[in-house]
């Protein structure tokens, strides 16, 4: 009989495998162009596409068959974007055409749900689960946000985010400690590498997401459900990098493994 605790884990492990196959999960991605103020055509893309002022813009006959906002594009047409992200899509058929903006730099994320990596993909390795990998630790919060420049994948770009204090926790006899960023609604986000990154595991590094603190700062570390970023399944994300101080020397067998 499987114990609760497997069960519970293979149903979160079950919901990540889920939300990838999603038509336009990350696995649909099959692109990603940055763009600047000169005009530019991209390979597979109809229109010309170019930056002004903080936004893209982008200009098409209707025989594009650009379609924004549900209407069908002829002419110019201006995309700004709200916390990284433009209101719509740009729709060319089933395919998505997503106008980002990531650390100031604006660029175009293709979708496509006949994409071959999603047609591909056959799951998500991960180790078994383990009781002996749930940890518990205390967190320490800074008395304010501290704002930082999170570098990516992507060479030369950094992104905004907010570290909000320092978790405290011991493995094997010994003290270590992971700086959290904000995770929303009170819980952390967790950038990590290990012993197994690069090997066994995907080598930016893996997230851990931990519930709020309680009132005594006391969090539960579960690195069974350490998960990797979405660059660990496709080249066209702009996932951060897990930072210096957030490396562990010790191997942590648990969670999601390279798809590699």
């Amino acid at each position: 009989m499987t114990d609760d605790f497997t069960v519970r884990w293979h149903a979160w492990h079950d919901r990540r495998e889920q939300r990838l196959r999603a038509p336009y999960g990350w696995l649909s991605l099959t692109g990603l162009h940055w763009l600047g103020p000169d005009p530019l055509t991209v390979d597979g893309l109809p229109g010309v596409w170019r930056t002004d002022a903080g936004a893209v813009v982008v200009e098409a006959a209707a025989d594009a068959a650009l379609a924004y906002g549900g209407t069908l594009l002829d002419g110019s047409l201006r995309i700004a974007t709200t916390d990284g992200e433009a209101e719509h899509p740009v729709m060319l058929g089933e395919r998505r055409i997503e106008v980002i903006e990531r650390g100031g730099w604006l660029g175009l994320r293709v979708r496509d749900p006949h994409s071959a990596t999603r047609a591909s993909f056959t799951g998500i390795p991960a180790y078994a689960p383990s009781g002996d990998w749930v940890l518990e630790g205390r967190f320490s919060a800074y008395a304010q946000p501290k704002p930082v420049l999170v570098p990516s994948v992507v060479d030369g770009l950094s992104q905004p985010d907010n570290e909000t204090g320092v978790i405290h926790f011991e493995y094997a006899g010994n003290a270590y400690s992971l700086v959290a960023l904000d995770g929303g609604d009170g819980a952390l986000d967790v950038l990590f590498r290990d012993a197994t990154s690069g090997d066994t595991t995907y080598g930016a590094g893996r997230t851990l997401t931990v519930a709020a603190p309680d009132a005594g700062g006391r969090v539960t570390l579960d690195f069974n459900r350490a998960y990797n970023l979405p660059c660990a399944f496709t080249e066209y994300a702009t996932c951060p990098v897990a930072p210096p101080e957030n490396r562990l020397p010790f191997p942590v067998t648990a969670g999601e493994q390279s798809t590699h």
